[in-house]
C-alpha cells in the first residue's frame, strides 16, 4: 500500500462514519418530531414516578405515558393520575366510583398498589389522565438528559457534526489539481 493510497483510506473512514453519524441523528430528529405531534394530537404526556406507591405494577424510576379522558370514562381497576391544587399530582388505582354534584364530575377513591388502605380523601374530578402504560427505569435517564451541562454537550456536538458535514472538501482540490490538463484539438 502506497502512502498516498494510505491517505486516500483515512478520509473514507472519517467520511462514512460521519455520514452513519449524520444520518443517526437525522431519523433521531424525525422521530422526536414525530413524537411530539403525536403527543400534542392525541393529548398524551409523560409522568415520572419517584415513589414506589403503585409498586410492583409501577416501580419508583418508572415513566408512565398517559392520556387525558373526562372522568365518566374511567373504571374501577384503572390507574389515573389526579392533578391537586398545590401539590404533585398522584397516580393510583381506582378503588371506586360515584357520581359528581355535575354530570361529568366523578368522586373517585384510589389506592396505591404497594398500600394497605384507600388514599385519605375521595377525588372530585371532571377529567383525569389514565395510565396508557409504563416503562420501568427510564425516568433517571429522562432527568439526566435534562441536565443543562448534557443538554449543552449535545448542541456542541450538533453542531460540530453539522458543521463538519457542510465543510469543503480538501480531496475534491486536490483531485482537481492532479487531472492532466486537456489540449486544444485532444481528444
Amino acid at each position: 500500500m502506497t502512502m498516498q493510497h494510505a491517505r486516500r483510506e483515512k478520509p473514507r473512514v472519517a467520511r462514512v462514519a460521519g455520514e452513519v453519524l449524520l444520518w443517526f441523528a437525522a431519523v433521531g430528529g424525525l422521530v422526536c418530531i414525530a413524537l411530539v405531534v403525536l403527543a400534542w394530537a392525541f393529548d398524551i404526556t409523560l409522568m415520572m414516578f419517584r415513589t414506589g406507591s403503585m409498586a410492583p405494577t409501577i416501580p419508583a424510576g418508572s415513566v408512565a405515558i398517559v392520556k387525558h379522558v373526562p372522568a365518566a370514562e374511567i373504571d374501577v381497576g384503572d390507574i389515573v393520575t389526579v392533578d391537586r391544587d398545590e401539590q404533585l399530582p398522584v397516580t393510583h388505582r381506582v378503588t371506586s366510583i360515584e357520581e359528581g354534584s355535575i354530570d361529568a364530575e366523578r368522586v373517585i377513591t384510589m389506592r396505591g398498589d404497594a398500600n394497605a388502605s384507600d388514599d385519605p380523601h375521595p377525588y372530585a374530578v371532571t377529567g383525569v389522565r389514565t395510565v396508557l402504560f409504563a416503562i420501568p427505569g427510564l425516568a433517571p435517564i429522562i432527568v439526566w438528559f435534562s441536565n443543562p451541562y448534557v443538554l449543552g454537550g449535545i448542541t456542541i456536538a450538533a453542531g460540530v457534526l453539522v458543521g463538519w458535514a457542510f465543510w469543503p472538501r480538501a480531496e475534491k482540490l486536490d483531485d482537481e489539481k492532479s487531472r492532466p490538463l486537456a489540449r486544444e484539438g485532444a481528444p
